[in-house]
């Protein structure tokens, strides 16, 4: 019997997601939930207000979203000739070749591990230390170990089941924002009054544009979320392309707004200051002077959901990359089955929950700190991660329209995708360049992560190499699972 004659057909029952399971609403909770906005504004953006370029937080924020928006020309684009749940694996298999394609999603695979690991750390930090005032002291790994279970459930029904979770959550934490943006806004700002400095060039490109995009880079993770889900898409070639802009605009448009009233509270002069004065305090502070001490108790337990949310819809990307590769024969074939109810990638959501359990474990036996070595470093190494991934993806874009017959014009295929590509190896060297104020350690491991990123495409790619010598007929049928 051949290989190809062994191996389930790609468009068997139990070798496909489940068709037509969420919508546009579903794929931008995703994409918005795995940005965590609470997290990034309350927990994020402080950090980029008082060692970045301060009054101009704002502007870092559009110019980020520009960026993105820029990548987004050509993603939009190419989505439409290729898809399925490999996601930016499939692109840059499509556009650079399949040896590349490997490693990169192998690297993707490490990125959105790192991600999950180092929410996992952030949730049971704040869980415990939301709890243990009611008189239930735990450490903080029970609450991320009780997290990873309830995780793992949710990932294993309908994707629809997870897509309502995160919007709930999503709108709870929006909401509690806008109601703090709105309530500084029409009472006027604070000592200086209302302004728009935090957008004026001025403002922006100042010497601490550089390390504020480090933050504020880092608070767009999980874009790649509007195209692993296209399998599963209601008519995914309008689906994912209108799902990608709404995101990226709504996660720009808010962030922006957010950080931009927050300027107007403490004020162009004293934001800075303000924030070095208490990165933790820096919203909650505003909050309880604008609206009162019930805001700041909601807050905590929004951001808590936040994390959550975060956490699954990490969990779900993470499911469709082990399900790609199960699929292509990269890896295990049952990683490539799906739940006979649900339609879900279940065997490849067991397989990545155990993985986070033995590294979290592994931090645990360490002893290490959940906040400044769990979360801290893990963001760190996804930061990095995504960068480089993103940055193959955009050479992959211009180089599948070179050799691909299509009907775009020469913004869509070159200009746009370059401008996009020049624009994340700025951002890669500038956040490779602040790893130290990223991560807040000057260890040789956390230096070393640029390095170790490429080490694992590297080693995906002598992977895929050994593929093609040694087993010829799977290698050519690779990617064609998503075709």
């Amino acid at each position: 019997m051949t290989l190809e004659a062994s191996m389930p057909a790609p468009s068997s029952p139990e070798r496909r997601l489940a068709k037509d399971s969420v919508g546009l609403a579903h794929i931008v909770f995703f994409v918005v939930a795995a940005a965590a906005p609470l997290t990034a504004v309350v927990g994020a953006s402080p950090a980029a207000f008082a060692f970045g370029n301060g009054a101009g937080v704002p502007g870092a924020f559009m110019l980020a979203g520009l960026l993105y928006l820029l990548f987004s020309v050509g993603f939009t684009a190419m989505s439409r000739h290729v898809g399925g749940a490999g996601a930016f694996y499939t692109y840059i298999t499509h556009g650079i070749g399949k040896p590349v394609g490997v490693g990169g999603a192998f690297m993707a695979l490490v990125t959105y591990s790192a991600v999950q690991i180092a929410i996992y750390g952030l949730f049971g930090f704040f869980m415990a230390n939301a709890i243990a005032p009611l008189g239930l002291v735990l450490p903080w790994w029970v609450w991320a170990f009780a997290a990873l279970v309830v995780v793992l459930v949710c990932g294993q029904r309908n994707i629809a089941f997870s897509g309502a979770i995160l919007g709930v959550c999503m709108i709870a934490e929006i909401a509690i924002l806008l109601v703090l943006d709105l309530a500084i806004v029409f009472s006027g700002g604070g000592p200086e009054g209302i302004a728009f400095s935090s957008f004026a060039p001025s403002q922006v490109f100042t010497p601490g544009l550089g390390v504020a995009l480090v933050f504020v880079i880092g608070s767009f993770i999980g874009f790649e979320a509007t195209a692993i889900f296209g399998e599963e898409a209601e008519d995914p070639e309008k689906t994912i392309p209108r799902a990608t802009y709404v995101a990226v605009l709504l996660i720009t448009l808010f962030y922006a707004f957010s950080t931009w009233a927050i300027v107007q509270f403490y004020g162009p002069g004293n934001v800075q200051a303000s924030a070095a004065a208490g990165l933790d305090s820096f919203y909650f502070a505003a909050a309880n002077s604008v609206l009162g001490a019930w805001s700041s108790q909601v807050m905590n337990v929004l951001l808590i959901t936040s994390l959550f949310a975060c956490i699954l819809s990490f969990h779900n990307t993470l499911n469709r990359y082990f399900f790609a590769l199960g699929r292509e024969g990269l890896a295990a074939k049952v990683l490539g089955k799906v739940h006979a109810k649900h339609g879900s990638p279940y065997a490849a959501g067991l397989l990545q929950s155990l993985i986070a359990a033995i590294v979290l474990a592994l931090f645990v036996i360490f002893g290490a700190d959940p906040y400044t070595v769990v979360f801290s470093w893990m963001a760190a190494l996804a930061g990095i991660g995504i960068l480089q991934v993103q940055v193959l993806v955009s050479v992959a874009i211009v180089m599948f329209f070179r050799k691909t017959p299509n009907g775009y014009g020469t913004w869509t295929t070159m200009i746009a995708p370059t401008l996009a590509l020049l624009g994340l190896i700025g951002s890669l060297v500038l956040v490779s360049s602040n790893l130290s104020l990223l991560s807040g350690s000057e260890s040789l491991i956390v230096k070393a992560f640029p390095y170790v990123m490429v080490l694992v495409g590297i080693l995906g790619a002598l992977l895929a190499i050994h593929v093609k010598r040694s087993k010829p007929a799977l290698y050519a049928s690779l990617g064609k699972a998503f075709e």
